[in-house]
């Protein structure tokens, strides 16, 4: 029985490259994936926040004021950057009446993770939004 000297040993160089191509995609998928789960949770909390605090604040200026401060402190807390807007329903001129509602929308774009910058930030990313929508307390006070 003759053994082949030239393959010898290339088991081994051959796993760790099989295991390097298919791991190293792994990975980044992955990162993805934790990066966009990070996003989508910052700005779900943050329209969540954001809502309450407005509809707890006893004038529509202060409410817009703690609405935009409770989002910045829920997306900090993340470490995500996102545009906020605020609507009252039926009517802007309604809001904190009885039978209004406040929705409040937090949208972003999350980059993807190791992209360079050289490349432009419009390079990739992954679009998240939250919305929330909270009635203004049927058993509250009119204001």
């Amino acid at each position: 029985m003759t053994r082949r000297r030239g393959q010898r040993g290339s088991a081994s160089v051959e796993f760790v490259w099989v295991t390097l191509i298919l791991l190293v995609p792994f990975v980044y998928v992955l990162l993805a994936v934790f990066e966009t789960q990070r996003a989508a949770y910052a700005v779900s909390t943050a329209s969540k926040s954001a809502t309450r605090a407005y509809l707890l604040a006893p004038d529509v200026a202060t409410g817009e004021r703690r609405a935009r401060q409770a989002a910045r402190v829920a997306l900090d807390d993340q470490g995500v950057d996102a545009r906020m807007t605020l609507r009252c329903l039926p009517a802007a001129d309604s809001c904190l009446q009885p039978g209004s509602s406040v929705e409040v929308t937090v949208r972003t774009v999350q980059p993807l993770p190791l992209t360079p910058s050289v490349l432009g930030d419009q390079l990739g990313g992954i679009a998240v939004d939250g919305a929330h929508r909270e009635p203004f307390g049927t058993f509250q006070e009119g204001r």
